[in-house]
C-alpha cells in the first residue's frame, strides 16, 4: 500500500520539478520590454532557418506592441531556406514599424537568401568591406544539370558572333536550358526579387542578374548601382545617414527620426533557442542516431525503460528537425539501413559481410543526408567520420570476440563430456552411477565396474553415459 502511495508522490514531485525548470526559463525569456520610441536591434547570424524566422517575427511583433520607431535587423548569411526566408519578408512588408537592415560587421555577407531580405527592407545598409548577391535558387534534394547563363556563347561558338550579340536582348526574357522545374524555380526568384526592388525603388535589373547569374556586390559598388541605401562603418553613422530619410510604410510615407534614439537588443526566447539547436543539422543527425540505438537498446533489455524513452524523445525531436530541413530522405533511408545491417551482424554472425556493408551504407546516407548546396545546412564531415569510426571499431570488436570464440575449447555439451574422466560410485554391471564434471551420471559400462575405479566417458546418448574403465 505504501508503495502505491509513495509512487504519486515521486511524479508529483518530478512534474512540480519540471514546472518549475519550465518556470524558470519562461521567467528568463520575459525581458523587459523596450521603451517607445526605441531601436529595436536584432540580429541574423548564420544559415536562415525556421528559427531564424520565429526569432525575426516574435521581434517585428515586440516592436509594433511597444510603439518602437525604428527596429534593426544586422545581417551575416550565407543563405538558408526559401520558406523561411519568405516568412521574414512578409513579416517586414506587413511591418507597422520601418526596418533597417544593416549587413554588419565588415566581413559579413548577404548571400541568397539575405540578398532578397535586404532588398525587401525599407532601408537597405551595408558596412564597408561586406558584399552581397549570388541569390540564384538551389535545388532541394539533389543537383540537375546546370542552368546555362544568359548572354553567354555556348563554348563552341566564337566570343564575337553578330548574331549571338542581335538576340542577346530575347535572351534576357527566360532562362535558356535546363529542366521544367528550374526555368521555374527561377523564373519565380526573378519575379519576387523584382517585385521587391520596385516597390522599394531599387535597381531591379541588378536584382535579376543576381539570381539568373549568380552576380555578387560589394558595399560600395552596391550603393552605385542602386541596390543599397547607405553605406556605414558603426551605428551611429548609420542613424545620422538615415535621419529625415522618408520611407513608405504600408500606404503611408513615414519620416525616419534617428537622433537620441535608445537602442534595446531584443534577445531570442527559449523556444526560439530550443528550435535553433535541434534543428542544427549536426544537433538533429545525433538526435537520429541517439533515438535509434535508444530503441535497440530497449530492445535487448526490455523494461529498462530509459533507453527506451530517451531513445523515442530523441527521434520525435529528429523528426521535427527533419521535417524544416533539407533532408534527402534516400540519405536518410541507407543510414537506417546501415544500422539495420550492423545490428543484424550481431545477431547472424556473417564474419563481416552485414556488418561492413552496414558501415559503408551508414557512411553513404550521412554524407548525402542534407542537400549540401543550401548553405549553412551541411552536416560536418568531422562528425560522420568520427560516429563511422566508433561503428566500425565495434564492429572490429565483435568480429574479434567471434573468432576467438570458435577458438575456445568446447565447455559444454557432449563435445565436452567425450574424453572426460570420473569415478564409479557404486559397483554395478552394465549400468549404475559415476561422477564426472562434479556431476552425478547415469552410465553404461561392459562388465563390472567396483566403487572408487576411474572411468573414461566414451560416448553419451541423452542423459546417460558411456563409459569405460580407464587402464
Amino acid at each position: 500500500m505504501d508503495e502505491m502511495l509513495r509512487l504519486p508522490l515521486k511524479t508529483m514531485a518530478m512534474l512540480a520539478t519540471l514546472g518549475g525548470l519550465f518556470a524558470a526559463f519562461g521567467g528568463l525569456a520575459q525581458e523587459e520590454p523596450p521603451a517607445d520610441g526605441a531601436l529595436l536591434r536584432m540580429e541574423i547570424r548564420g544559415a536562415i532557418g525556421p528559427a531564424t524566422s520565429n526569432y525575426i517575427l516574435e521581434g517585428l511583433e515586440q516592436a509594433a506592441a511597444t510603439n518602437a520607431r525604428l527596429v534593426l535587423i544586422e545581417m551575416d548569411t550565407p543563405g538558408g531556406l526559401d520558406s523561411a526566408m519568405r516568412d521574414i519578408i512578409k513579416g517586414i512588408l506587413g511591418s507597422e514599424v520601418p526596418v533597417v537592415t544593416w549587413v554588419s560587421p565588415s566581413g559579413s555577407r548577404a548571400a541568397s537568401a539575405g540578398t532578397y531580405i535586404l532588398y525587401a527592407s525599407h532601408v537597405a545598409a551595408m558596412a564597408p568591406a561586406t558584399n552581397l548577391g549570388a541569390a540564384t535558387p538551389v535545388a532541394i534534394g539533389g543537383d540537375g544539370p546546370p542552368l546555362p547563363l544568359p548572354n553567354r556563347p555556348n563554348p563552341g561558338d566564337e566570343a564575337g558572333d553578330k548574331d549571338a550579340a542581335d538576340d542577346s536582348e530575347v535572351e534576357e526574357s527566360e532562362p535558356a536550358g535546363g529542366s521544367a522545374m528550374e526555368k521555374k524555380s527561377v523564373n519565380d526568384a526573378v519575379a519576387y526579387i523584382r517585385s521587391l526592388a520596385e516597390l522599394r525603388g531599387r535597381n531591379a535589373e541588378w536584382a535579376e542578374s543576381a539570381v539568373r547569374e549568380a552576380k555578387s556586390l560589394s558595399a560600395e559598388d552596391a550603393l552605385e548601382e542602386n541596390v543599397i541605401d547607405v553605406v556605414a562603418a558603426t551605428l551611429e553613422e548609420l542613424l545620422a545617414a538615415i535621419d529625415g530619410r522618408v520611407v513608405k510604410v504600408g500606404d503611408t510615407d513615414v519620416t525616419l527620426e534617428t537622433e537620441g534614439l535608445v537602442v534595446e537588443e531584443f534577445e531570442a526566447d527559449w523556444r526560439t533557442q530550443l528550435l535553433a539547436t535541434i534543428t542544427n543539422p549536426n544537433v538533429a543527425y545525433m538526435l537520429l542516431l541517439a533515438g535509434v540505438y535508444g530503441l535497440i537498446l530497449e530492445g535487448y533489455n526490455p523494461g529498462a525503460l530509459v533507453p527506451g524513452i530517451v531513445g523515442a524523445i530523441c527521434l520525435l525531436l529528429a523528426l521535427f528537425a527533419f521535417q524544416v530541413l533539407p533532408v534527402n530522405y534516400a540519405g536518410l533511408g541507407l543510414i537506417l539501413l546501415g544500422v539495420i545491417l550492423m545490428i543484424a551482424e550481431a545477431f547472424a554472425p556473417s564474419f563481416g559481410a552485414l556488418g561492413l556493408g552496414g558501415v559503408v551504407a551508414f557512411v553513404i546516407g550521412s554524407i548525402i543526408l542534407m542537400d549540401s548546396d543550401v548553405p549553412g545546412f551541411e552536416i560536418s564531415r568531422l562528425l560522420i567520420g568520427s560516429v563511422a569510426a566508433v561503428a566500425g571499431s565495434k564492429l572490429l570488436a565483435l568480429m574479434y570476440f567471434l573468432v576467438r570464440s570458435f577458438r575456445r575449447p568446447v565447455v559444454s555439451g557432449a563435445e565436452q563430456m567425450v574424453g572426460s574422466t570420473g569415478e564409479v560410485l557404486e559397483d554395478f554391471i552394465d549400468e549404475g552411477p559415476v561422477f564426472v564434471h562434479g556431476e552425478r551420471w547415469r552410465a553404461h559400462a561392459q562388465g563390472q565396474l567396483r566403487r572408487g575405479e576411474q572411468v573414461r566417458v566414451t560416448g553419451m546418448r541423452g542423459l546417460e553415459l558411456e563409459v569405460e574403465r580407464q587402464d
